[in-house]
């Protein structure tokens, strides 16, 4: 279990009693805090799609999804969602969705090829939303903006979280700092980009790290993105490629950064066509959500996934996120965890 973080004198300040109850009170709250902050309205999603029309999320465009035959279907095959980031865009044109608005739900989803360790579990839940946006609107000061919102939502979640149980106390920062994966390379060039992340988290407490997906002058993506959804090769004004990012924090639990969010302003035609070619996947042009997308019939838009189980985590200072919600893990993690004072559900 080398992967495992072992923190040490690690002691749960709620029971599992406590514990679900605390993340009853986090969901409730901070999800209609989120829509009243961005107002979207709630949808319902979908766990699984059709596969080969290019509405599945790619993630690094390695992982495979689950997938299944429906029988009543000939057999077509079903693909288990990744995340939603295509789909959203669609219901905001199926629904007719204004500029200023948008969407949230739940999106529930299985990676069977996640490696397991105390943040990564085969099973994801997120809030997934999607907002209707303006040319206007696709630069950077937009996108910091959002960010700010959405990073004020979690500090009064936090809030909320300490008054219920006094023993909980706050840790996060005030503001949020924004800073390029580019100037990440240039202030820790001889460090990977993880422990890049730890260490700007370290120093600020809160970080969005923007041009999530583009090469960096090292030759390097500070980590993959699908060249489908987030923009992020367009040059915004600070000179630099990228209109989305993560949004990470250094959660003293497990002394480490902590990504709670990733999200973006997404892609337009031109920044859509400029990807598929930059990847190589060029061939996705034929795909149904490409065709809607390249033909005008969606709206522009920007929109991301907020982890579910790992807000609870940070709320209830958890160190493992299997004692926030019930997965599959490896029986010698499970000992290993029961030992160390973290049951997993």
């Amino acid at each position: 279990m080398s992967k495992l973080i072992k923190p040490a004198n690690y002691k749960a300040l709620l029971d599992m009693r406590q514990t679900e109850q605390g993340i009853k009170l986090i969901k409730e709250f901070f999800q209609q805090n989120i829509a009243t902050e961005l107002r979207l309205r709630r949808v319902t999603a979908p766990l699984f799609v059709l596969k080969g029309l290019g509405i599945n999320d790619d993630l690094n465009g390695v992982e495979r999804p689950v997938t299944f035959p429906i029988k009543d279907l000939g057999d077509a095959k079903a693909e288990v969602v990744h995340s939603l980031a295509k789909w959203k865009r669609l219901t905001l044109a199926e629904y007719e969705i204004e500029p200023g608005y948008g969407i949230y739900t739940d999106m529930n989803a299985i990676r069977a090829d996640e490696e397991l360790d105390n943040l990564h579990s085969l099973y994801v839940d997120q809030w997934d939303w999607e907002a209707v946006i303006n040319q206007k609107d696709r630069n950077l000061k937009f996108l910091e903006n959002v960010v700010r919102r959405i990073y004020a939502a979690i500090r009064r979640t936090e809030y909320l979280t300490c008054e219920t149980y006094p023993q909980i106390k706050p840790f996060l920062p005030e503001e949020i700092h924004f800073i390029h994966a580019q100037d990440l390379v240039d202030m820790y060039p001889d460090l990977t980009p993880k422990e890049r992340e730890d260490e700007i988290c370290k120093k600020y407490g809160a970080v969005f790290v923007e041009g999530i997906g583009c090469e960096l002058s090292n030759g390097e993506k500070h980590d993959g993105r699908a060249p489908d959804y987030d923009d992020w090769s367009t040059v915004a004004e600070n000179g630099k490629p990228g209109l989305n990012g993560d949004i990470l924090i250094w959660y003293p639990v497990l002394q480490r950064s902590f990504e709670l969010s990733s999200m973006g302003i997404r892609v337009d035609k031109t920044s859509l066509l400029r990807q598929l070619e930059i990847e190589g996947k060029t061939d996705r042009e034929k795909l149904y959500f490409h065709q809607q997308l390249l033909n005008d019939k969606l709206p522009l838009s920007i929109g991301g996934g907020i982890g579910q189980s790992r807000l609870c985590m940070i709320m209830l200072h958890k160190a493992h996120i299997g004692e926030i919600q019930a997965s599959i893990w490896p029986e010698e993690m499970r000992k290993e965890c029961e030992e160390l004072g973290m049951p997993l559900i």
